[in-house]
């Protein structure tokens, strides 16, 4: 609760100073909704990743020499942090496409791309399945391997706050960096709901995937006109959670 306040008082008032879309409420449609996903999601999410981690950590200790591990956790923090984000994000690139081509985990994305109102709060509507299986299994290798716990934990706070800051209604960008470094303008065209916008724009941090594998999108000087999936989801939580199954 506290990490979520903390949030809050960080980007609702850059919301306010620097908006992207100047008519958006602070309250907007389904704000409800999404305070359900950020309060009560972090509880399936929390056991799968716990679950991945553990195998993961399990596989690489029977299948890598110790010696091995140890040189990887031995590498500078810096460099493992780097490491991590590279080999992560072209692991989610991936998955995420994956996502998006086959029907069956396109339902349980589709939760998310629901979100017609983007914002730091709707950042948070995901599916636990989409979640685990997406970032989840990104970050096998880093477990696998034997990156130190320290260079990991900073490579997860690193997506957390970038994920915040991608969602958000805020007008920054990165100028030139931001087909280094994924900016809000990069992913709103992810969300984007417009056919030259499908399927587009996989990477969760580093766009250069999309640019080597012909999928990057993001055309200079608009935004997009609207967001979501031309489909509206069922409004309380537990629909959503059921949505994919039905």
């Amino acid at each position: 609760l506290k990490g979520a306040l903390l949030v809050a008082l960080i980007f609702v008032p850059l919301e306010r100073l620097l908006p992207r879309r100047r008519e958006q409420p602070l309250l907007r449609r389904f704000w409800t909704v999404d305070t359900f996903y950020l309060l009560l999601n972090r509880i399936p999410i929390g056991i799968g990743f716990m679950l991945l981690i553990a195998l993961s950590i399990a596989a690489g200790q029977t299948l890598l020499p110790d010696a091995f591990r140890g040189e990887v956790a031995a590498q500078p923090f810096w460099l493992q942090v780097i490491e991590m984000i590279v080999v992560a994000d072209l692991l989610f690139y991936a998955i995420h496409r994956l996502f998006h081509a086959v029907p069956f985990l396109w339902r349980f994305h589709a939760v998310h791309h629901s979100i017609e109102d983007l914002d730091w709060l709707a950042a948070h509507r995901v599916h636990p399945v989409d979640q685990i299986l997406t970032k989840g299994l990104s970050l096998v290798p880093c477990f696998l391997l034997g990156f130190s716990g320290a260079a990991i934990g900073m490579s997860l706070l690193l997506y957390k706050w970038h994920a915040l800051l991608l969602h958000s209604n805020v007008r920054i960008d990165f100028g030139p960096l931001g087909w280094i470094v994924a900016s809000p303008t990069f992913h709103h065209w992810h969300h984007a709901d417009e056919p030259g916008a499908w399927d587009r724009n996989f990477a969760g941090q580093l766009p250069v995937w999309d640019l080597l594998f012909g999928t990057a999108n993001m055309p200079a000087g608009r935004m997009p006109a609207r967001y979501g999936i031309g489909e509206t989801l069922p409004g309380s939580y537990v629909q959503q959670m059921l949505y994919p199954f039905r």
